[in-house]
C-alpha cells in the first residue's frame, strides 16, 4: 500500500472512531500531549503535529513527562498544605496518576473539578468519573477564566471563598501574547481566595537554541501555537502572589523526589512554580 492509500486508510479509520463533535482535520493539544505519554486518544492530524516538534527535538516528548512530574509533586504538595480543593484547567485526556488520584491517595476527601475545551477530554472524563462523587469535568476556556469560575459544576464541588488550587499545568504556554495570558493570570489571582494557590508550568526560552527551533515547529507544524517565554514572563505569572520555595525553576528543580529525573535531555526547556495568595 502506498503512502497516500495508507493516509486515506488512516483518516478513514479516524473518522470511524472519532466521537461526532471532535474535529479531527485539527490537531487537539490534548490529544498530541496523549500521544507523546503513550497514550491511545489520538488521530492522524495530532501525530502529524508531534512529529513536527519532535524532528527538530526527538527528547521533546520528555518535556511532557518532566510536566507531568512536576503536576504530581505539586499536587502532593499543595494537599500537605491543607489544599482539599483543585481546579485543573487544561486537564487533558485521563492518564496514569490524575490529578484527582494523586491527591485523593493522600486524602480521599479532595475534590477536583478538571477543566478543558476539548469535546474529547470531556466525553472520556465523564466516563471514567462516572460513580464519583469527588471529581467532576466541565467543558470551559483557559481564555475566559470567568466561564470557568461561574460554572455551575465549579460551584457545586468548590467553596470558592474558602482556600483552594487552581493548576495551569502545561497551558499557559498555548496561549499567544493576543490572547493576553497575563490578564488570563490576573484574572485567576482576583478570584483565588486568601490561602489559595496557583501552580503555573511552562516553555521555557533561556537563551537555548532549541527553545526556537521548538516554538517554531509548534507554530507551523500543525498545532499553531506554542510559546516559549523567558524567565522574566513566566514571573510575571506570578504577580500578586508569594512564591513557594524553590520559587520559579526548572520543572525538575522543583522540589525533586526520588522519581524525579536527574539527566533529562530536555531540563532547560521547561520551568514551573507555584504561587501562593496571602491571606
Amino acid at each position: 500500500m502506498d503512502q497516500g492509500a495508507s493516509s486515506a486508510t488512516q483518516r478513514a479509520e479516524d473518522d470511524m472512531r472519532a466521537p461526532v463533535d471532535v474535529d479531527i482535520t485539527k490537531a487537539s493539544i490534548a490529544r498530541v500531549y496523549d500521544y507523546v505519554l503513550g497514550g491511545k486518544e489520538h488521530f492522524e492530524v495530532d501525530r502529524r503535529a508531534a512529529g513536527a516538534f519532535l524532528g527538530v527535538v526527538p527528547e521533546a516528548a520528555q518535556i511532557a513527562k518532566d510536566n507531568r512530574n512536576l503536576l504530581r509533586r505539586g499536587v502532593r504538595y499543595l494537599v500537605g498544605e491543607g489544599i482539599r480543593q483543585i481546579i485543573d484547567i487544561g486537564s487533558g485526556l485521563p492518564s496514569s496518576g490524575n490529578v484527582h488520584e494523586v491527591a485523593q491517595q493522600i486524602d480521599p476527601t479532595v475534590r477536583v473539578v478538571y477543566v478543558d475545551k476539548d469535546p474529547i477530554v470531556l466525553a472520556h472524563g465523564r466516563a471514567l468519573l462516572s460513580d464519583d462523587r469527588t471529581t467532576t469535568v466541565i467543558t470551559a476556556d483557559l481564555r475566559t477564566p470567568e466561564s470557568i469560575f461561574d460554572h455551575p459544576s465549579t460551584a457545586e464541588y468548590i467553596d470558592l471563598a474558602a482556600p483552594f488550587a487552581v493548576l495551569t499545568s502545561g497551558i499557559l504556554h498555548h496561549l499567544s501574547d493576543a490572547d493576553d495570558p497575563y490578564r488570563v493570570t490576573a484574572t485567576i489571582t482576583e478570584r483565588l481566595s486568601p490561602g489559595s494557590y496557583l501552580l503555573a508550568s511552562n516553555f521555557l526560552d533561556d537563551d537555548e537554541p532549541r527553545a526556537k527551533e521548538l516554538e517554531r515547529a509548534f507554530l507551523e507544524g500543525g498545532l499553531g501555537h506554542g510559546r516559549f517565554r523567558t524567565w522574566t514572563e513566566l514571573r510575571r505569572f506570578f504577580d500578586g502572589l508569594e512564591l513557594v520555595e524553590p520559587g520559579l525553576v526548572y520543572a525538575n528543580d522543583w522540589r525533586p523526589d526520588e522519581h524525579t529525573p536527574t539527566d533529562s535531555p530536555v531540563h532547560t526547556l521547561y520551568a514551573g512554580g507555584i504561587g501562593r495568595k496571602a491571606g
